[in-house]
């Protein structure tokens, strides 16, 4: 019998403490303007291009998630330039969570979002 899921991802969920803070932060990692007025709990779609989304949830109002961050990516953001995706973090005062590695063909760093997610930004 032929499988009924599809192999394919649809969606990623980030489970966030506070959503604001988490939609400022991905937000701003990913150059996208949001407005705080239309930040709402208990989830926020961040605009991605492809086909798999991005979605932060917070859970219901009124309650805070205690969050258990995983201490390895689970994900990756691409970067056609990676000192330059580096810089930038940098600048941007994020919490880098590991220093540019390189490859022969791909290169990455780490870094963590406000709950202490790494995510990984790399090339390839």
């Amino acid at each position: 019998m032929p499988s009924p899921v599809f192999n394919k991802m649809n969606t990623v969920f980030i489970h966030v403490s506070h959503l604001k803070t988490s939609v400022k932060w991905y937000s701003e990692l990913l150059n996208q303007e949001y407005k705080m007025s239309e930040v709402k709990n208990p989830v926020y779609n961040l605009n991605i291009h492809g086909e798999t989304g991005l979605t932060l949830d917070a859970g219901p109002e009124g309650t805070e998630k205690q969050i258990a961050a995983n201490p390895h990516p689970i994900f990756n953001f691409h970067t056609e330039d990676i000192k330059e995706a580096y810089e930038f973090v940098k600048e941007l005062g994020y919490t880098i969570d590991s220093p540019i590695t390189s490859f022969e063909d791909f290169s990455f760093f780490t870094i963590k979002d406000p709950d202490g997610h790494v995510v990984m930004i790399c090339t390839g």
